[in-house]
């Protein structure tokens, strides 16, 4: 591996299992090190970089908006935000938006919702659904919704009101919610990311909506990960033809700038009023100028359809190469957002991929994940499956 950093600095935390490489520079879905060392870029900094690196259209848009307004405040109006949210109704078929930084803000913001919803409905301790295997964050609330002890286990004591079940059951939530008046909502990933790519079937999904329609409770769909084009819809929840109530977003909003939002529909969008939740950065003009033009290149250049063609070529390549593998349970996913299961542990595949020049993760201990930015080309994505198909062979036989 390219030799540049042999321990973790003295001066910042030591919160990352960190490869030892430093990138420096980026252009389309390729990433260089200060070595000069390429990689493909498999990751997309965690399905963050939409529109690949150093973007022809969108830097000089970020750059113009920098010369011209980077913050305000949410004191003042702020036009860019209602540009990013009409954009934002207009795809979803929602009818409001709340902007905030981050995915983990975006899901705090939906659970403050839920909550809300129920105290103003006289519940006084309103009680949400969740999922095994779910990831929505690291702050506390956020992580007693998350289905992994990993993540929330010596932080305790967790946030009460978390009711937990597993996927794909409609059986199984409507005894776990059997004679409970306190339930307000089901929050899920209509994909799990972290918990494993992991998806919600377009049956399933729809047999939710109409529990949750039923039972007047809010259907609050985590698309952090999943969302903004990544599986060939805007939304991946869209391949089951429904609507949510609550829709968190973030990462690939912003092609790299951070930010979050929550979209909301007529049931859950008065829920929240001044001085109810806020932010001081969430919404600033650099972010929503972001928002808009990733949205407005998304279109212009039929980014949803190169997801879904690049990704189903993807996906077909790597279930030949290696779905026969003894060792390999599962190519699975949809669009640019594929996993690949084994049969045992995988994390040293991603120092060994950064060796060969790929960027990837491993997630849930033994699922590859793939989830490159949205431009991949078909020849790109046959240059990951080269590079991964033997590290994949070698590691499966020791």
């Amino acid at each position: 591996m390219t030799a540049f950093i042999e321990a973790a600095s003295p001066h910042v935390m030591n919160t990352y299992g960190r490869v030892p490489i430093a990138l420096a520079r980026g252009q389309g879905c390729r990433v260089w090190d200060v070595n000069g060392k390429e990689y493909l870029d498999g990751l997309g900094g965690i399905a963050v970089n939409t529109l690949g690196h150093n973007h022809p259209r969108l830097v000089p848009a970020l750059q113009e908006q920098i010369g011209t307004l980077i913050h305000t405040s949410n004191y003042y109006h702020i036009p860019l935000q209602e540009q990013l949210a009409a954009k934002l109704v207009e795809l979803s078929g929602m009818s409001n938006v709340f902007f905030c930084n981050s995915g983990l803000e975006a899901n705090e913001a939906a659970l403050k919702i839920a909550r809300k919803y129920g105290v103003d409905k006289g519940i006084a301790k309103p009680e949400i659904v969740v999922y095994e295997k779910a990831f929505h964050g690291r702050s506390i609330a956020t992580m007693s919704a998350t289905g992994n002890p990993k993540i929330y286990s010596g932080f305790g004591p967790l946030v009460e009101g978390f009711i937990r079940v597993p996927m794909n059951d409609i059986d199984a939530i409507k005894q776990a919610t059997e004679g409970n008046p306190n339930v307000v909502a089901v929050f899920f990933e209509t994909i799990q990311g972290e918990g494993g790519i992991n998806a919600m079937r377009a049956e399933y999904l729809q047999q939710l909506r109409q529990l949750c329609t039923d039972r007047d409770w809010l259907m609050m769909i985590d698309e952090v990960q999943c969302g903004v084009g990544r599986t060939g819809k805007w939304f991946a929840h869209q391949w089951a033809g429904i609507v949510p109530d609550v829709m968190p977003l973030a990462k690939g909003l912003g092609s790299g700038v951070p930010i979050g939002a929550v979209v909301a529909g007529p049931k859950a969008a008065t829920v929240l009023q001044p001085g109810n939740h806020g932010t001081t950065f969430g919404g600033n003009p650099l972010a929503m100028r972001a928002g808009v033009e990733t949205i407005r290149i998304m279109e212009e250049d039929g980014l949803l359809q190169n997801a879904a063609t690049v990704g189903a070529h993807l996906r077909a390549a790597l279930e030949r190469e290696l779905g026969s593998l003894p060792g390999v349970k599962e190519v699975r996913g949809q669009g640019l957002m594929l996993g690949i299961e084994l049969t045992k542990p995988c994390g040293v595949l991603i120092g060994r991929a950064a060796e060969a020049g790929l960027l990837l993760s491993v997630t849930a201990d033994s699922v590859i994940r793939l989830v490159p930015p949205l431009i991949l080309t078909t020849a790109e994505a046959d240059e990951i499956v080269a590079k991964l198909t033997p590290l994949v062979h070698t590691f499966l036989a020791e």
